[in-house]
């Protein structure tokens, strides 16, 4: 059995800006693969969630998918981490919170420039849309925030080793971007 601290990522409702910026940790992801086991994550490309140390979730919650996946984690996870501005708070998704979503819908769909053949999407698959875009802690409770749209690649190195080396996470101010 493996004594390596098992990750898991996921993204949600967002542009996956926090991955990449996750994957920009470069070189030490060598550094980071000695110690680290990934799980469900676009690395491994596992698509669910086993137990897991640590849960690093991106993308805010705008639709039933959203808010199944991130009940799975947190069940999961010991340490569940919202990552970016999205995830903190909902983001840029959660801009269209100030309309009602069937007048969002109809923009989108029926309104919309180019619109050829205006229908809304109706489709049993497609996961139902909930009324407002939500930052995760309003859905479970998280251990820790990641802030930045998105975080450094700096910010997930020093939170990560300050996790995996038993410290409690702290972020120097000059790390931390809203930008």
């Amino acid at each position: 059995m493996s004594s390596k601290i098992r990750v898991a990522t996921t993204s949600l409702a967002g542009c996956f800006g926090c991955h990449m910026s996750f994957l920009d940790i470069d070189e030490r992801f060598a550094d980071l693969v000695e110690l680290v086991e990934f799980n469900r994550s676009p690395i491994t490309d596992i698509k669910e969630c086993a137990e897991s140390d640590i849960g690093l979730v991106e993308g805010g919650v705008c639709n039933a998918e959203n808010v199944h996946v991130l009940r799975e984690f947190r069940n999961k996870c010991k340490i569940l981490v919202a990552v970016g501005a999205c995830a903190i708070n909902g983001g840029l998704p959660a801009m269209r919170n100030h309309l009602p979503l069937q007048a969002c819908l109809d923009a989108v769909y029926l309104d919309g420039t180019g619109v050829t053949n205006p229908q809304i999407p109706n489709d049993p698959e497609l996961p139902l849309l909930l009324e407002q875009v939500h930052p995760i802690h309003e859905i479970v409770n998280i251990d820790y925030s990641l802030p930045g749209c998105p975080p450094s690649a700096d910010v997930f190195w020093k939170f990560l080793t300050d996790l995996i080396a038993g410290r409690e996470p702290t972020l120097p101010a000059e790390l931390v971007h809203y930008d």
